[in-house]
């Protein structure tokens, strides 16, 4: 396939869009991407969506594969653990690993922008804001936009089209409305929606709270998140039922009852909020969906990524890392040398869904781990046997959480199976008392337990496997 001679069309230059932009124009090929908002470098569209993302070791290998690392790093905020907040506001740190391993949090804005100004470096990579897609003709490969600067619609045609432009992708519209092809789509919300909130920075422009760790005030019900932004301020989400419960987003409709729910059950995070009230009411409540689709692409044509073609929920902090892990995935076969773009697609389709399928799954049972379990002694005594494991057998042993987030060359899906089945082993055994005391364990009785893990782990995989589970 000669690059230089292929006109690629990308629909949406959020994260995905502008890395898949810069990733080909770094190939050679011509792109042109057309984005439906403004320019995020000359205009704030940040309202209701969230300004600081999870940034970690799979999104960090997409960094380096374009070679902008080093400019990344100066936007990032190490987050070492979780911060937990009980009812009467102490706190508990639990770390994110025995390896001191840890996640970023990092501007949403910045980090679109930095590639934004990456991608336009090349001269074969071109990008049209104010341009929204509505519809795609998937077998003659062009898009109809409407141009919001003329408020008229023009027709772009391309070899390819690479639709990244979101859960509520155009393309993806035109592929279940077309009926040309058995098209399978599902979108399921949870129950609870969020609310973007914020902890402002001190008068000095310090942090009024732990600036190193992803705080977390977990009520069974529903939580309250914190990350940390470079300002000093603090993100702050609030995941809340919309109808269900003593308090829900539609009842909690006037100041009063606002700061009655935030001193029941949030009071030390209320202290740190002076503009909660006003916040509350000026920012939307927004739903959580989980959209999985088969088939992403329609022959050579196009091909549907990052969130237009699986988007998750965020309590795994990976949406943003897998979106990046499509385009390195897709850089991949690339490599491989493929001279048509219906078996690149194939090939990469066939390679990446029961990945993206697991990282959703995995990020609906963090929400539950999350928002209660946290707070559990089980959990919690399965938390300390994890960090000692890893701390004392750096190289044998990682936890669900590390083998989703750390091991960027695991894929989700075999992160998801090996991880379950250990969480499982652990808790039948500290259920049953084969494991205690694990504060006073001697290196010895660790090396021990962990081999007992290990034996358990590989014998629940192996009932997975006959039971048709793992693949």
């Amino acid at each position: 396939m000669n690059n230089t001679q292929q006109h690629i069309l990308i629909i949406g230059a959020g994260l995905c869009g502008s890395l898949l932009a810069l990733r080909l124009g770094q190939r050679g090929y011509k792109v042109t991407v057309y984005e439906m908002r403004p320019d995020l470098r000359k205009v704030d569209i940040s309202a209701g969506r969230s300004i600081n993302l999870a940034f970690s070791d799979r999104g960090i290998k997409a960094m380096n594969m374009v070679g902008i690392q080093d400019q990344i790093e100066p936007l990032c905020i190490p987050m070492n653990g979780r911060m937990l907040h009980d009812l009467e506001g102490n706190t508990s740190f639990s770390p994110y690993s025995g390896r001191h391993e840890y996640i970023n949090s990092i501007s949403r804005g910045g980090l679109n922008a930095l590639l934004l100004d990456e991608a336009e470096k090349h001269e074969n990579v071109t990008i049209h804001f104010n341009k929204k897609c509505k519809s795609v003709d998937f077998e003659n490969t062009t898009a109809l936009f409407k141009d919001y600067d003329t408020n008229t619609e023009f027709e772009a045609n391309a070899d390819v089209i690479f639709a990244t432009d979101g859960a509520g992708s155009a393309m993806r519209k035109s592929y279940y409305l077309g009926k040309k092809f058995l098209f399978s789509f599902s979108q399921n919300y949870l129950t609870h929606g969020y609310k973007e909130l914020s902890i402002p920075p001190t008068e000095d422009g310090g942090f009024r709270t732990y600036k190193n760790a992803l705080h977390i005030w977990g009520r069974d019900a529903f939580m309250l998140i914190a990350l940390p932004n470079l300002d000093g301020s603090f993100t702050v989400t609030l995941f809340l039922s919309f109808d269900e419960g003593e308090y829900n987003f539609n009842n909690l409709t006037t100041k009063e009852r606002v700061e009655e729910f935030f001193s029941t059950y949030f009071k030390d995070a209320l202290e740190l909020m002076p503009n909660l009230a006003e916040e509350f009411f000026e920012n939307p409540s927004a739903p959580l969906g989980t959209v999985k689709c088969s088939p992403w692409h329609y022959k050579g044509n196009t091909l549907l990524m990052g969130d237009a073609a699986h988007a998750i929920v965020p309590f795994y902090g990976q949406g943003m890392n897998a979106s990046f892990e499509d385009v390195t995935e897709l850089d991949k076969v690339l490599e491989e040398g493929h001279t048509d773009w219906e078996t690149i697609f194939k090939i990469y389709e066939a390679n990446r869904k029961k990945d993206t399928d697991a990282i959703a799954d995995l990020a609906i049972d963090n929400f539950f781990e999350m928002k209660g379990h946290v707070n559990k002694a089980n959990f919690r005594e399965k938390r300390q046997l994890e960090m000692a494991l890893e701390k004392t057998f750096p190289t044998e042993y990682s936890s669900k959480y590390s083998l989703v987030t750390f091991n960027e060359e695991l894929g989700y899906q075999e992160a998801m199976l090996r991880g379950r089945a250990q969480d499982k082993a652990i808790l039948n055994m500290l259920a049953d008392g084969i494991i205690s005391n694990v504060e006073d364990m001697t290196e010895a009785e660790l090396k021990e337990t962990l081999e007992n893990i290990k034996t358990a782990t590989d014998n629940i995989l192996e009932d997975d496997r006959i039971a048709g589970m793992k693949q």
